[in-house]
């Protein structure tokens, strides 16, 4: 348990990627570490190609656990969590895929650092995985107030040390931006999250995603620094208005 991570992926309607993502996790450097696949009532079949998939691996380390019905990645994320037998916890989505060192680096960090929140960078990739060459580079460390002005933190990038961290504290909140909110969350509590600067995740985006409606990414952190943070007009705009510039330079 020591040195295990745990690996949390939620699983709706990914049937087209899910296969590489496992593969992705399966061909790590470091080697103790869990899957848990949450397979979250898709209805594309993804959970026969996941279940079907899993069972010609014979692998062990991959766990898939089933939700009664679609209830949402948040959800998804913290059963996966309560499940989880490693002292690490790692997130990776259901698309996203990681460079092979990932794991090996980000421990290995984290361990210099003592830290209990680490992220790393990450490349954006097109549809078929293949990375567009625009790398994301991240800061050393981060506090809350920092957070709130850069969501930089990837989820696919995240890990926590929860012998520093308890479960009930990486508890995903049910509003739209759950894994930014936890972070905030974390981070509130006094915790710092320490930034590897180092290119060891692919951000596939496809046309559609949520994360492409920018008329939409703005509503949800509007939303978070209004009601989950409980944030004025005021200190909500000037918030904003470092997270809109980050946020472009991200993607240019």
């Amino acid at each position: 348990m020591d040195e295990k991570v745990s690996i949390v992926t939620p699983v709706y309607n990914g049937k087209q990627y899910i296969k590489e993502t496992i593969d992705t996790v399966r061909g790590q450097t470091y080697r103790n570490w869990e899957l848990l696949l949450v397979l979250d009532g898709s209805t594309d079949g993804t959970e026969k190609v996941v279940s079907e998939y899993a069972e010609s691996l014979g692998d062990a380390r991959i766990h898939l656990i089933f939700q009664p019905c679609n209830q949402g990645a948040a959800r998804a994320r913290n059963r996966g969590v309560e499940e989880a037998s490693g002292r690490y916890i790692a997130y990776l989505d259901a698309d996203d895929l990681w460079r092979s060192d990932k794991l090996e680096r980000q421990l290995a960090f984290m361990k210099e650092k003592g830290a209990a929140f680490s992220f790393t960078g990450y490349e954006f990739a097109d549809a078929s995985g293949k990375g567009t060459g625009k790398v994301v580079r991240v800061p050393g460390i981060m506090g809350y107030r920092d957070a709130l002005k850069n969501t930089t933190i990837f989820t696919t990038t995240v890990m926590f040390d929860t012998v520093k961290l308890r479960k009930d504290e990486l508890m995903m909140p049910q509003i739209k931006s759950e894994d930014t909110a936890l972070w905030w969350k974390v981070l509130k509590s006094g915790q710092m999250a320490y930034g590897l600067d180092e290119n060891l995740a692919l951000y596939r985006r496809t046309e559609g995603s949520l994360s492409s409606d920018k008329i939409e990414a703005v509503r949800r952190i509007w939303n978070l620094y209004r009601r989950a943070e409980g944030l004025g007009v005021c200190r909500s705009s000037y918030y904003l208005c470092f997270w809109a510039v980050r946020a472009v330079l991200r993607r240019v």
